[in-house]
């Protein structure tokens, strides 16, 4: 006779992301009958390392973005081969659909069809222990509330605008609940607009990231810090600025193309000009700071700043635990950012968030531009090891992630302290 966590069915939809395309939204039914559903999101900055999301190509359905042979792949080949497997054995589901896809980027079965049935089954375990997926995954705790690292203000290929750099973020860790560090990042989101408009900038209504063509990269600093400031609170000291740079993008023949400012820089000085907006300004936090190849220049921006500032890896580690260790080993950069989607299963996004908590570098959950009502990177955010959660502005899209945060809060209550430690930076006052 099956157990109560037995996997009896699984099925799998086309359904919508907040981007309006289409993404793989699985569930997983258990004998006992409760079940697991999870989505995946979709990045439009994808490093070249990152799990394969397999797509249609079929121009006349989204453009060719339609995902019915990843849908069709869970129906047909994951559910038959999952079932009657046990939901509370993450790790053997795991590696069954890992040894089920055979390739090294996931690109027979697609990431984003793995991914869903891997999330799907945890929560699936979770429903059944009715407890939820915070708990399920990390038992007793440790459990602390993530500082939420905010994006305010955006460039690169996330706006047509004359800024290179992809994001500008905020970073309220001088706060002591997680409830007060999300009100100050909507108070410093809605004088951000205020600040630009005064500038003579036009922006839109709140409804993500601002997109205005400044005059320069560094004045996305500057006007962020005014923000900060205009809101009513103390810039480095309870607000902080950081960095996405997402450098691969603008990585050409050896040099970094600063096209929005008419200039070429060596990785030597991409490193010196990190260090000289470091000394200028309350930045904590660079990722992706040099290209994800540039191994050289990454060892070079540790050796210089990285006991000044928070240096997380997005493409040049895209939650592979390999290349984690590998950076690990030569010490580049000293922080990892966590997308579930770059690497495919909850197993090995648990591994890679345990390998850096075992290093002493810091781990960042992140969402993609192309994100769904699945709140899952939240749940993983609260676990030991993680501490940071890098979101959109408190409005629209990531509206979902900020709330489920602040409903964990409530079911922790004093049991659930704000990481400020979490950012590992010497210029960080408030960092124990």
């Amino acid at each position: 006779m099956a157990s109560w966590d037995t996997i009896e069915k699984i099925w799998a939809r086309e359904v919508l992301n907040f981007r309006g395309n289409p993404t793989v939204e699985a569930e997983v039914f258990l004998v006992d009958g409760t079940y697991g559903q999870a989505a995946v999101p979709a990045g439009i900055s994808t490093g070249s390392h990152e799990a394969v999301q397999l797509l249609d190509g079929d121009p006349k359905r989204f453009s060719g973005k339609g995902v019915l042979k990843a849908v069709e792949n869970v129906r047909r080949l994951i559910a038959p081969a999952l079932k009657g497997m046990k939901a509370t054995r993450q790790k053997e589901v795991d590696e069954k659909l890992l040894n089920l896809d055979g390739t090294p980027t996931k690109s027979s079965l697609g990431a984003n069809a793995i991914l869903a049935v891997s999330l799907a089954t945890a929560y699936a375990a979770a429903a059944s222990l009715k407890v939820p997926l915070y708990r399920y995954l990390g038992g007793e705790g440790p459990f602390r509330l993530p500082v939420p690292v905010i994006d305010m203000l955006a460039g690169g290929s996330h706006a047509q605008s004359s800024v290179d750099l992809q994001e500008y973020l905020m970073i309220p860790a001088g706060f002591s609940s997680f409830q007060e560090a999300l009100q100050a990042g909507a108070d410093v989101y809605q004088a951000l607009r205020e600040v630009l408009q005064k500038k003579g900038y036009s922006v839109p209504e709140a409804s993500g990231p601002y997109t205005p063509s400044l005059g320069s990269n560094r004045e996305g600093v500057e006007v962020i810090a005014a923000a900060i400031e205009k809101a009513g609170y103390k810039l480095g000291k309870e607000c902080f600025i950081g960095i996405d740079a997402a450098t691969s993008e603008l990585y050409r023949d050896g040099n970094y193309a600063l096209t929005g400012e008419g200039r070429n820089l060596t990785a030597e000085e991409m490193v010196n000009l990190w260090a000289e907006w470091v000394e200028a300004y309350p930045i904590v936090s660079i990722e992706d700071g040099l290209a994800e190849e540039d191994w050289e220049g990454w060892q070079a921006l540790t050796e210089r700043i990285g006991e000044k500032v928070q240096l997380v890896g997005d493409d040049f580690f895209t939650t592979n635990p390999d290349r984690l260790r590998r950076g690990i080993e030569l010490k580049a950069a000293n922080a990892v950012l966590i997308k579930p989607n770059q690497i495919g299963t909850m197993t090995e996004t648990l591994e890679a968030i345990r390998i850096a908590r075992e290093a002493g570098w810091a781990a960042m959950l992140s969402s993609r531009s192309g994100e769904t009502e699945d709140s899952t990177i939240s749940d993983l955010a609260v676990l030991e090891g993680a501490g940071q959660i890098k979101l959109g502005p408190p409005c629209q899209k990531s509206i979902v992630k900020y709330n489920r945060l602040l409903r964990i809060a409530d079911e922790l209550g004093d049991k659930g302290e704000y990481a400020s430690g979490s950012i590992r930076c010497s210029r960080l006052q408030i960092n124990p």
